[in-house]
């Protein structure tokens, strides 16, 4: 190893310029890592299966919200009718996650090179700018974690991007303008989710796992409350011959599954794997136990 000074700062780092000569300490270029010497290398790995999750679960949270508004929104229409708005969202989000890894080095591929995350202060350098002796600040602000950060909200960028060039289309041929207002919502959902990004992004990197399993649960019980609940017959029928409340339901099932794995990673496959086909409990406790969690019955008590 050359006999480098080390620069003070978590990510201050030299730039090899030839001839065993560095550059003053500072910012690496994008794409690059300092190493533990201080010197600034490129990045050559790939993103770890967690680090796909993440990026697959920023990507879902979009379509969701996307899905979630035009079913808001048009609560009096029938979903046969809103359907070429929910595959309009599901195309334009394949398209914007297609563009955005065309996009990112290397260039015209599928493949994504990155930098290892190794801890939550990687998201944050722009925090950590050294101040030698209490004197000048040395900035060092880079994206330490290329490119979870900024892969993101450029596939939000061309998500919004795509959805204003076809969702008006599909609203306005398709579904005699239906979709007004889910498009109106998510021009103020998606500036929201790129500030998100910005600022929460590396706390969202290592908790998502718990947030979409707790969430799932909740939205799932939450509109399980919604169906007849006077009896175990009307309860299975209402969820699971209607077509819109048992899409929603495989929707949460999908949901908790994707959950799973994000947190297991899968390492155990044979401990794992098993874990999957309890999803549908919760499902099931509820409808089993509505003969005595029924509103009727705490009057009943009382």
């Amino acid at each position: 190893m050359p006999d480098v000074e080390r620069c003070p700062g978590l990510y201050c780092g030299r730039i090899p310029l030839g001839d065993n000569n560095y550059s003053e300490c500072g910012a690496c270029p994008r794409g690059y890592q300092p190493d533990e010497q201080s010197i600034c290398l490129p990045c050559d790995s790939e993103p770890t299966f967690y680090d796909w999750m993440y990026l697959a679960f920023m990507a879902l949270l979009s379509l969701v919200l996307h899905w979630f508004f035009i079913d808001y929104t048009n609560r009096k229409k029938t979903t046969k009718s809103l359907i070429p708005l929910h595959v309009s969202a599901l195309l334009e989000s394949l398209a914007a996650a297609i563009l955005t890894l065309l996009l990112v080095k290397p260039y015209g591929s599928f493949r994504v090179r990155s930098c290892p995350v190794n801890q939550l202060s990687d998201w944050y350098s722009m925090l950590l700018n050294p101040q030698p002796n209490y004197a000048e600040k040395l900035y060092c602000t880079q994206e330490i974690v290329y490119p979870l950060y900024t892969i993101v909200m450029i596939y939000y960028a061309f998500s919004l991007l795509l959805m204003m060039l076809a969702r008006p289309i599909v609203s306005y041929n398709f579904t005699q303008r239906r979709g007004t207002k889910s498009i109106y919502a998510a021009l103020y959902f998606h500036p929201v989710l790129i500030v998100l990004q910005a600022v929460l992004s590396g706390l969202l990197y290592y908790f998502f796992s718990y947030m979409v399993i707790a969430v799932s649960l909740y939205t799932s019980v939450l509109h399980l409350s919604k169906c007849d609940l006077n009896s175990y017959s009307s309860v299975a029928k209402d969820i699971f011959l209607n077509g819109r409340n048992l899409t929603i339901l495989v929707g949460h099932w999908f949901l908790h599954a994707f959950g799973i794995i994000s947190l297991t990673q899968l390492a155990e496959p044979a401990i794992h794997l098993p874990i999957l086909a309890l999803v549908p409990f919760p499902t099931l406790f509820f409808i089993l136990t509505i003969k005595f969690s029924h509103p009727s019955h705490l009057e009943d008590v009382q």
